[in-house]
C-alpha cells in the first residue's frame, strides 16, 4: 500500500469519524434543548417533596447552567425554543 493510499483511508476514516462526532452532538443538542426547555418551565414550587426528585432537577439546571451561552442557543434553536428574557428564571426557555 502506497503512502498516499494510506492517506486516503486515514482521511476517510477521519471524515467517517467527524460525521459520527457531529451526528452525536445534534443528538445531545436535542437532549439538551429539550432538558432546558423542561427546567424553564418547572414550578420549584410544585416539583415532589421526594429529595431524589429535588436533587435530579438541582443537578440538571446546574449542568444547564454550565453549558456556554453558544451551546444552550444550539440546543433551544434544535427544539425551536426561544429565550424568554421576561421569564421568572431569566434564561428561561420557551416553546
Amino acid at each position: 500500500m502506497t503512502i498516499h493510499a494510506l492517506n486516503d483511508q486515514e482521511v476517510r476514516l477521519l471524515r467517517d469519524e467527524i460525521e459520527l462526532l457531529m451526528s452525536e452532538r445534534q443528538k445531545l443538542l436535542q437532549v439538551t434543548g429539550a432538558a432546558a426547555v423542561l427546567v424553564a418551565n418547572l414550578d420549584s414550587d410544585n416539583l415532589p417533596d421526594d429529595q431524589d426528585t429535588i436533587d435530579a432537577a438541582e443537578v440538571l439546571a446546574e449542568s444547564l447552567n454550565e453549558l456556554s451561552e453558544e451551546t444552550l442557543k444550539d440546543a433551544l434553536d434544535v427544539v425551536r425554543a426561544e429565550i424568554d428574557p421576561e421569564s421568572r428564571h431569566g434564561s428561561a426557555a420557551q416553546r
